[in-house]
């Protein structure tokens, strides 16, 4: 079972820039039908599947884990566990100004789809825009 708990600590500790998820917002999303998460010790990711597409909702790596693959590792997963649940269509958005996050997802082939001006809210009140990105997967 998924500790909510858990993943809250590890979003919360995983951006400086941003309101970590609550522990009863993940507890929402897991109760959900659709939604799946992929788990480490210092990681996870969080995904939702509908209707052949699915959605990273988020992906977060402890600051003191970084370096190590574990973000590949993450998103890799959540690309197969995406696939044997039948999308054959993912996307997510990122923040513009999330490099390391831009070149985990541009190096494993995610392609830039859109973008969203000052989508994410900063707790400083600054606004930043959000990158779309999107990768077709071959279902065999």
């Amino acid at each position: 079972m998924i500790d909510p708990d858990a993943l809250a600590r590890i979003h919360a500790a995983s951006f400086d820039n941003a309101r970590g998820w609550s522990e009863a917002e993940f507890a929402d999303l897991l109760s959900s039908q659709f939604v799946f998460a992929e788990v480490a010790e210092h990681g996870f990711a969080l995904g939702r599947e509908i209707a052949g597409e699915s959605e990273l909702l988020t992906i977060a790596v402890l600051p003191e884990a970084r370096g190590d693959g574990l973000g590949r590792d993450l998103l890799r997963r959540f690309e197969a566990t995406s696939a044997a649940r039948g999308a054959g269509l993912l996307f997510l958005e990122v923040a513009a100004d999330n490099i390391p996050g831009l070149s985990l997802y541009r190096n494993s082939g995610w392609n830039e789809s859109g973008q969203r001006v000052g989508y994410y809210a900063r707790p400083d009140g600054s606004k930043q825009d959000a990158i779309l990105m999107q990768k077709h997967l071959t279902l065999g």
